[in-house]
């Protein structure tokens, strides 16, 4: 029986953890801040609705070195906590590990492997376009409500060649939902979470700001659908500058047949007359601006600036919202600076590759 460690233990996390026990699993949470682990602690019935239904007790892991004595570990929890947690981790894995990382961003899995080819150690480091699944928290922190399980997620490994391996894990764990791309870059051009957000988020700042109650994809407007197009545009032609072919944005979601969707509001309005329609954000620190600018954003910035590639919409929408905030987000990316890219060469080798393992005696 496969023992899985799930660093992060909020929604998603938990609904990693109700998902892999139901698939006979025996994983544990670790709380790296120790916040969610006093919202729902150890031994809390957790009521799972919506796509899994059940009950499950939560177990926890204390620390890292706990965490690291299952075999495959998966980062559940936003980017901005990915170099706190890989940092605790490192000292701890061995030859034996797999990591997944659930939602890459910013390149998190060339971060790990740098710091762990420092300790002449390569491992398989999985990462995922997005989460294997949405949750959110309806009523009370031990009920949770799983939106939907994802038909399809795109995976990349480093190194490229024990991509099989870890697809087969994968699968193993969450059922045969992956596709295997060929490298980090398609992943990370292929997550559509940071312009959908920045689209989103920008064009509903006072309603984040004030609380507001409001439906996401229902204020998908025309206008704001025309916006996230050309995001979407940026983002593609971005991908072509290093060879990449990546889906749109329509093409990313499967249209009912004999349906033939032309625009994304159309795409949204869809949505919300099949029932999903999610409440927006109510907070001004939502994870849509203070993960996705700094861990999304400017990483896309980054690979369109190595490439000679302009993308303004990209670069005034992070800047915009920079000023709204009085914060300078690039700053805030804790991880893409460590990985000291240069180059378009050296980019696209270490996202097959990935850093070489240095031997110290």
């Amino acid at each position: 029986m496969m023992e899985v460690g799930i660093a992060g233990a909020g929604l998603i996390a938990r609904g990693y953890f109700a998902h892999l026990t139901q698939r006979g699993m025996q994983p544990k949470l670790w709380s790296p801040t120790g916040k969610s682990a006093r919202d729902v602690p150890s031994g809390t019935v957790l009521n799972v609705m919506g796509a899994i239904e059940g009950q499950f007790d939560l177990a926890y892991c204390a620390n890292a070195a706990e965490l690291a004595q299952s075999d495959v570990i998966i980062l559940a929890l936003p980017a901005n906590g990915h170099r706190l947690v890989l940092d605790a981790l490192i000292p701890h894995l061995e030859a034996r590990h797999t990591v997944i990382i659930s939602g890459h961003l910013s390149f998190a899995a060339l971060y790990l492997s740098k710091m762990l080819a420092a300790r002449g150690l390569q491992i398989p480091i999985v990462a995922w376009s997005t989460t294997a699944l949405t949750a959110k928290s309806p009523n009370a922190p031990h009920e949770l409500r799983i939106g939907q399980l994802r038909g399809n997620i795109d995976m990349a490994v480093l190194p490229a060649g024990q991509g099989a391996a870890a697809k087969a894990t994968c699968i193993e764990l969450f059922g045969p939902h992956f596709t295997l791309r060929d490298d980090l870059l398609t992943i990370a051009f292929s997550n559509l979470n940071p312009q959908s957000h920045l689209a989103i988020a920008l064009c509903n700042l006072t309603r984040i700001e004030n609380g507001e109650h409001w439906q996401q994809n229902s204020n998908m407007t025309p206008k704001v659908g025309n916006f996230l197009e050309s995001l979407d545009r940026e983002r593609v032609e971005i991908a072509r500058s290093f060879g990449k072919e990546v889906r749109t944005q329509l093409e990313n979601f499967r249209q009912p047949s004999g349906q033939e969707i032309t625009n994304t509001h159309e795409l949204y309005q869809l949505q919300v007359a099949h029932g999903t329609d999610p409440i927006g954000p109510k907070d001004i620190n939502t994870r849509y601006v203070t993960e996705d600018v700094p861990y999304g954003l400017v990483a896309t910035l980054f690979l369109a600036r190595l490439a000679g590639v302009e993308a303004p919409l990209h670069q005034a929408g992070a800047a915009i919202l920079s000023a709204c905030y009085q914060r300078d987000f690039a700053t805030d990316n804790d991880m893409l600076g460590v990985l000291e890219i240069t180059d378009v060469a050296s980019l696209k080798q270490l996202v097959c590759d990935g850093f070489a393992t240095e031997r110290i005696s």
